[in-house]
């Protein structure tokens, strides 16, 4: 009896590994695939994510900002750094967040820029 289920043990825990494995190598596959769509602007985001603490989704998420505009941004994070601020009851902690998002966000505007100023032709000259 013990032989069995030291048997079936063990087979359980084979294949938990094997999928283990396999779920694994996909992950990698996937997250190749997503690098290299992202090129050198995605590399450069992701320096600024690990230098900034914050993700460019998370920074979005708390400017409650869809998409990458300056007004939005700008106004978003006035509102939530007035609300947040410590004088009038609010949580320091998520004014510094605010604050880490829209510099995470501007970061993101100046590297968007950049590629943008790389791609456009220089005019012709005279």
């Amino acid at each position: 009896m013990a032989k069995y289920l030291a048997q079936i043990i063990v087979m359980g825990m084979q294949v938990v590994g094997r999928a283990f494995t396999q779920a694994l190598r996909q992950e990698f596959a996937a997250s190749r695939a997503a690098a290299n769509a992202r090129g050198r602007s995605g590399q450069e985001s992701a320096a600024a994510s690990s230098l900034s603490g914050i993700t460019l989704q998370e920074a979005q998420q708390i400017l409650n900002v869809s998409k990458l505009n300056t007004e939005d941004i700008q106004k978003n994070y006035e509102h939530l750094f007035k609300v947040n601020d410590k004088s009038v009851g609010g949580s320091f902690y998520l004014q510094s967040k605010v604050v880490r998002a829209k510099e995470r966000l501007d970061e993101e505007l100046r590297i968007q820029g950049r590629e943008q100023s790389k791609q456009q032709p220089p005019p012709p000259e005279r």
